[in-house]
């Protein structure tokens, strides 16, 4: 067994090994990456990707990214091609070739007869003289000086080299077609990404209850509400004005200094001036001012009418935090 010294190193240097091949591509990048850009924000149709072996790994991620960025794009694996698949290329398609050598034997099979299709072959690869290099009509430099495998075998660098070129196109698509963040919101509803940038306030509190007491409370009413409504704190109103907020942390802070609590009232404990955000807001909006003023429940209002609570939990149920 290696000592951990040697396993470190042997990390640390593959990591150095497939950045300085990553680093190198920008040497590569030039006018056909622009044509392959422009020709795909002009094409009617999808995007097809596809490869051989682990250069098909790649081209999977690859099709999953420029969905979710606003390019309609397919896998399509190129053995399987070959045997039937080629039903799935359709007239204005662009179809992505990947492979590092350019020379397998699928890819030879492959090339002339998405051509004879009268499609567009963009190559991904490694040798720009390859048969996929010189039969394509943009190609996309991923060559890299070695693998980051000791023996230069096994597919390290070429295959980060390609997923690097891949998502420099997905991005370059993306800004060029205006993709927002709204637009990356609609892709992605039910993650935590998505929430972030369309869940707003006031679908947080639409199961909450709505704790309310009046300055002149009883601080054992007050107890009471806390504890009945479950969200840690309360509101304190006046003629249906927020005045103040009562959290647990300030019922612990007035048992701690008071030994009769029989004659206290709520505006006594009262936090005066609480933070407050409207129900209109952005749920993340909510998470950066309880972050920003340490406190974890918040008051939401609608215009100036007190509406809800919205606590730190129901951000943790959504995965926001």
């Amino acid at each position: 067994m290696k000592n951990k010294n040697t396993i470190i190193d042997i990390a640390k240097q593959t990591i150095i090994e497939e950045s300085k091949a990553i680093a190198n591509l920008i040497n590569f990048v030039d006018d056909d990456f622009t044509k392959t850009v422009n020709y795909i924000l002009t094409s009617k149709g999808r995007v097809i990707v596809t490869g051989i072996g682990k250069s098909a790994n790649i081209a999977t991620k690859i099709v999953a990214t420029l969905n979710s960025t606003g390019t309609p794009a397919i896998f399509m694996h190129a053995a399987d091609a070959i045997h039937g698949d080629l039903g799935n290329i359709q007239k204005n398609d662009t179809v992505i070739c990947i492979s590092k050598s350019g020379n397998t034997p699928e890819i030879k099979v492959l090339v002339p007869l998405i051509k004879n299709y009268g499609n567009k072959i963009v190559a991904i690869t490694g040798n720009i003289d390859s048969y996929l290099g010189k039969n394509a009509d943009f190609v996309l430099n991923s060559y890299v000086e070695k693998e980051a495998c000791p023996n230069n075998l096994a597919p390290t660098s070429s295959t980060t080299a390609q997923l690097v070129i891949g998502d420099a196109l997905a991005v370059c698509l993306l800004e060029k077609n205006n993709f927002s963040s709204k637009d990356f919101a609609k892709y992605h509803p039910g993650g935590a990404l998505g929430k972030k940038l369309y869940l707003r306030v006031h679908d947080l509190i639409s199961n909450n209850e709505l704790p309310i007491v009046a300055p002149t409370t009883p601080i054992k009413d007050v107890i009471i509400e806390i504890s009945k409504k479950r969200l840690g704190t309360t509101a304190v109103l006046e003629n249906n004005k927020i005045v103040g907020i009562i959290t647990d942390g300030d019922l612990r802070r007035m048992l701690k200094d008071n030994t009769d609590i029989s004659a206290l009232l709520a505006k006594d404990i009262m936090g005066k001036k609480p933070k407050t955000i409207s129900v209109d807001a952005m749920a993340i909006q909510a998470l950066e001012t309880m972050e920003n003023n340490n406190i974890t429940q918040i008051l939401v209002e609608d215009g100036t009418k007190y509406v809800g609570v919205v606590h730190l939990h129901d951000l943790l149920k959504e995965g926001i935090f």
